[in-house]
């Protein structure tokens, strides 16, 4: 079930009013904060659902951004969790969250623009290669389920971060390759999820997907005229082992105690079905 947030960031109602303030651009909270109850069961959580309901979940996270993306005031859809108190969950009940901003987010433009300048000089998806790579070396893969990969990242910034990747090329999550199995995806998220929850108590989940493409004019930006080429959606996982951070996070510097190798190795010796 989705509903709208009872305590929203952003609100669905007016248009931004972007205006300059001297040097600086101010804007009206507009976009959309919504909430997926992922089950009915409050003492359930995500990965203790079957691969068939985290499949109806991953659907819903789907249809709300295709369905939000029609709204062309917004840039970027985000589908993210919080799990556990150090995460900011509220409350026990399992659930997650999906944000339309007026704005696409910092880290998703950095990594938007990377992508395209990797396919404009190679005329490769760089996420096609990083697959590619990993499966080849073996030591940072954790689990793969048909043409889905999950792997601790090369220079992961916090201890056991996990991508959750498709082999196959797709720049938009909400709208997967024809003949591909998400309970394939399901059935490998729920397996990531249970090997975490005994390394850490708490953990961020986002969806990284396309933006919204479509000038407000109806034709699409020329910005994103290689998009379709040069990005692939994925979801990173990153879990809470710490409760002090050495990361210098103004510069987005990042401090990792645990190496990828390590954590991987660590995470293919538990037990998912625990």
């Amino acid at each position: 079930m989705v509903t709208p947030n009872p305590e929203p960031l952003y609100r669905v109602e007016g248009e931004p009013g972007r205006r300059a303030d001297g040097m600086y651009d101010a804007m009206r909270a507009i976009g959309a904060d919504e909430i997926v109850i992922e089950t009915p069961e409050p003492d359930r959580k995500l990965e203790d659902l079957s691969e068939a309901q985290i499949l109806q979940v991953m659907e819903a996270w789907r249809l709300r951004i295709e369905d939000l993306k029609r709204d062309l005031r917004f840039k970027y859809i985000a589908v993210f969790k919080n799990y556990g108190a150090l995460a900011g969950q509220v409350g026990p009940h399992s659930y997650s969250q999906v944000s339309a901003t007026t704005f696409m987010p910092r880290r998703i433009l950095y990594e938007l623009r990377a992508s395209r300048e990797w396919y404009a000089e190679k005329e490769r998806c760089v996420f096609c290669d990083i697959v590619k790579q990993e499966e080849r070396q073996g030591v940072r893969i954790v689990d793969t389920q048909g043409e889905y990969v999950a792997l601790c990242p090369y220079a992961s910034r916090v201890p056991f971060e996990i991508w959750l990747l498709s082999r196959k090329h797709n720049y938009s999550f909400e709208h997967p390759r024809p003949g591909s199995n998400r309970l394939n995806l399901a059935a490998l998220l729920r397996r990531v999820l249970r090997r975490l929850r005994q390394v850490a108590p708490a953990y961020h989940l986002v969806v990284h997907t396309s933006p919204n493409t479509i000038h407000p004019k109806g034709e699409k930006s020329k910005y994103w005229k290689t998009i379709v080429d040069d990005y692939h959606w994925h979801i990173e996982i990153l879990p809470i082992v710490e409760s002090r951070s050495k990361s210098y996070s103004i510069k987005e510097v990042y401090f990792n105690s645990y190496l990828p190798e390590e954590a991987a190795e660590r995470l293919r010796q538990l037990d998912p079905r625990a």
